[in-house]
């Protein structure tokens, strides 16, 4: 059998298990279903591994976790192996560690690459998925866990003329495996989410003219990102055991968590000089590492908010700019907080041009740039950084059909449900890995937990004859009144984003819903590992 199968090659192979994705989640899930004994066959759409860190290779792409809380925790020797070279690391030395990865272990051997899944449809006779691929071939197997990721779906903007375009044109999401050269010429950057920033700051050192076509601005804040010496990486490699136990002790897993105190518990001089050292450390601090009323008071979301925009409008030169950038719809951390260098310095380089796209809207792109409702612009270069179909848009491409005959997609027609995240009654041996209403945060975090948790059932499962599993409604009642539960008094759940299920270029995606698990990883956690520890109370084995 050769390292790297090709879909058609399994065109008629049965299987214990199949594993959509090859990114984090499947590498993982692949290692953990070998120890079972299980026949698995990972499905991979693209020609490599790493998923996020495969297809997002556009300029600037990195990390906005500590990359020493970032990789796998579980093997000691692949610890000790592998040498972060920056605190945040940039994607192609991330993509670099999950070849090592897939190497280490051999992963490729049971992984087909180009194969891109369309339906899975589950025969309740023969308790077996039925996994078909784009190229027409069909493979069996009685477990099927999707690996497909949270911001893994691009969604492009819904503008008449996008095929008119004769420049270069690329989503950041789907970026080409090619170096892009963006020097001496005309680019255009349409979005100013988390990847925007991150190619607005890349783009802006050689690009000719930069045009970036802001919609609603977000708060950003420093990353203060910088090299790891060979020093301080043998330092860090002491402390793997206490980063991994902080991160599974912090509310999302990151190295941050909130301050115990109120916004109000302390005086103005000293809540200044608070958030001026969160504003000068690394990473998320300043998010999720702030005042613990932050998120919920919103007069304390103001203070911060208040806070930030001074900031902008220290760095940007020009007060119309600045005004421009500050968001004026949202508060501080209550949309995803994109981490930047020297992004608001960017808008004061003679080669930058900020214009607002929604009082002058863009009304199509041409053969030669675009057109607003104001002015006609010519491009060598169109980068869309329009984000993707969250959460569930990787769900909706396939067609998940379960017991019965119903889809996935008509299941969740009214909003995506969930066994913690995990399970979904009427879908029996399906396994949900990140699925709708599970912890994130720092991801691979809760990629690990999710892994074992499955793979502890399935253990079960064989230990004690079974099966089948499948969520039991009752079990999926309790756990989405648990998840509204927590959502409640969020300020997050008052501004459209992706975190709230909002995205204007899908169809179906304008109404908030509470799109994710807003309670704490470690509360999640517990649901979860309780759920296990009753003898899987709330899922039907059989």
């Amino acid at each position: 059998m050769s390292a790297a199968l090709t879909a058609q090659a399994a065109a008629t192979d049965t299987f214990d298990a199949i594993v959509i994705g090859a990114g984090m989640s499947g590498l993982y899930q692949l290692i953990r279903l070998r120890e079972l004994g299980l026949r698995t066959r990972v499905l991979e759409a693209g020609t490599g591994v790493g998923g996020t860190w495969y297809w997002n290779r556009y300029p600037g792409c990195r990390f906005d976790s500590e990359s020493y809380s970032y990789g796998y925790s579980f093997d000691p020797d692949l610890l000790k192996e592998w040498n972060w070279t920056e605190h945040f690391a940039p994607q192609p030395e991330t993509e670099r560690y999950l070849n090592l990865v897939a190497d280490k272990y051999d992963l490729r051997r049971d992984i087909a690459f180009g194969a891109r899944v369309t339906a899975a449809t589950w025969d309740d006779a023969d308790g077996s998925w039925t996994v078909e691929m784009e190229d027409g071939s069909r493979h069996r197997a009685r477990f099927l866990v999707t690996a497909i990721g949270v911001l893994s779906t691009p969604t492009m903007p819904t503008f008449p003329g996008i095929e008119d375009f004769r420049g270069q044109s690329f989503h950041t999401g789907r970026w080409p495996k090619q170096a892009v050269d963006f020097a001496g010429k005309r680019v255009a950057v349409i979005g100013t989410g988390a990847s925007g920033v991150q190619t607005i700051q890349e783009v802006a050192k050689t690009a000719a003219q930069l045009t970036v076509f802001q919609r609603t601005p977000n708060w950003c804040a420093p990353l203060h990102n910088g090299k790891i010496s060979a020093e301080e990486m043998a330092e860090i490699r002491t402390r793997y055991d206490e980063i991994f136990r902080r991160c599974q002790e912090t509310i999302s897993c990151f190295l941050h968590t909130p301050d115990p105190r109120n916004t109000f518990d302390v005086g103005a001089e000293e809540r200044e000089a608070f958030l001026e050292t969160l504003y000068a450390g690394r990473g998320f601090g300043i998010w999720v590492g702030n005042f613990k009323d932050m998120l919920t008071n919103r007069a304390a979301n103001d203070e911060v908010s208040r806070f930030v925009a001074k900031k902008i409008r220290e760095r940007v030169k020009d007060p119309r700019i600045a005004e421009m950038l500050i968001p004026k719809n949202h508060g501080f951390g209550t949309r995803r907080v994109p981490l930047e260098t020297r992004y608001y310095e960017v808008y004061n380089q003679p080669n930058v041009t900020l214009v607002d796209s929604k009082a002058a809207p863009i009304e199509r792109i041409t053969p030669t740039g675009l057109r607003t409702t104001e002015a006609e612009y010519a491009f060598d270069i169109i980068v869309y950084a329009t984000g993707f179909d969250a959460l569930r848009g990787a769900f909706d491409r396939i067609e998940f059909r379960g017991r019965d005959g119903v889809t996935l997609k008509e299941k969740w027609q009214d909003g995506a449900t969930s066994l913690v995240g995990m399970m979904q009654d009427g879908f029996p041996n399906l396994f949900t890995l990140l699925g709708p209403h599970t912890a994130l945060g720092n991801i691979p975090r809760s990629i690990e937990f999710n892994v074992d948790w499955v793979t502890d059932l399935l253990r079960h499962m064989q230990r004690h004859g079974l099966a089948r599993a499948e969520a039991t409604p009752g079990a999926v009642a309790r756990w989405m009144d648990h998840v509204m539960e927590t959502a409640r008094g969020q300020l997050a759940l008052e501004v459209d984003s992706w975190m709230t299920g909002v995205n204007i270029n899908v169809a179906g995606r304008q109404q908030r819903i509470v799109a994710r698990y807003m309670g704490t990883a470690p509360a999640y956690r517990a649901w979860a590992t309780g759920i296990a520890e009753r003898g899987y109370d709330g899922v039907a084995l059989r």
